[in-house]
């Protein structure tokens, strides 16, 4: 199995899995929450914070790296108070990579959770509260089951597509081998060199093979969460 891939190849792959693990898990909370407020609130500037969540879709990757250098760089605003008052360094590490990862797919992970929420009849949830249960304990008892499925979509295509990420994070984080360098950036960067296609071609492979195995997982969990749920609804009308 080592020999499939060269020890460049494998730093890839698993740099890759690392930023879109940590970039699912950092932009579930935030997801659940914006979703929520898109979902279930009407406010001043619902439509303002709607756009800014479905931005990084529509604008350019490298425009989305580049806004978040000028941002988190070491002279940018937040990067240089990060840098001065904690110590974190964003820009060309592979932190950064996990934040230019999390911010191009925060909209997909947001837009699955939200139709989540807008299935779900309100009523269920105002009939718990009128049973004296905190808004906690029913979004923690009732509200939260009903959208499991959803919640685990959004955040399989989070990860689907922070493993397929590279406008954004290239221009943010760079691609040097071992630190920043990801699946795409890597794939990029192979076919720049004389014989580099071969190895271009196994990392295509391996990409198409993560995708493919996260959104089949995605459907195989909802599934099993949604009969599930269905079974326990069954039993206690019955």
């Amino acid at each position: 199995m080592p020999d499939l891939l060269s020890p460049q190849e494998w730093q890839a792959l698993a740099l890759s899995l690392k930023v879109a693990f940590w970039a699912t898990v950092i932009s579930l909370p935030f997801g659940i929450l914006t979703a929520w407020a898109l979902a279930r609130r009407r406010f001043w500037g619902h439509g303002l914070l709607n756009g800014l969540v479905h931005l990084p879709l529509i604008l350019p990757p490298v425009v989305t790296g580049y806004l978040l250098l000028l941002t988190f760089g070491r002279k940018g605003p937040v990067g240089a108070w990060l840098e001065s008052w904690f110590g974190i360094v964003l820009a060309f590490r592979w932190t950064g990579a996990v934040l230019a990862a999390a911010v191009m797919a925060f909209p997909l992970m947001v837009r699955a959770i939200r139709l989540a929420f807008e299935a779900v009849d309100p009523k269920l949830e105002q009939a718990a509260g009128t049973l004296g249960a905190p808004p906690p304990w029913v979004f923690l008892t009732v509200t939260l089951p009903l959208i499991l499925p959803g919640l685990i979509a959004g955040a399989i295509l989070c990860f689907a597509k922070a493993m397929g990420e590279f406008g954004a994070t290239i221009t943010f984080v760079a691609a040097i081998p071992g630190q920043t360098q990801t699946l795409p950036s890597a794939i990029y960067a192979f076919l720049q060199v004389p014989g580099g296609d071969a190895s271009a071609l196994r990392l295509v492979v391996v990409s198409v093979a993560v995708a493919l195995g996260a959104l089949a997982l995605s459907e195989w969990l909802a599934q099993r969460v949604a009969a599930r749920i269905g079974g326990r609804i069954g039993g206690r009308d019955a």
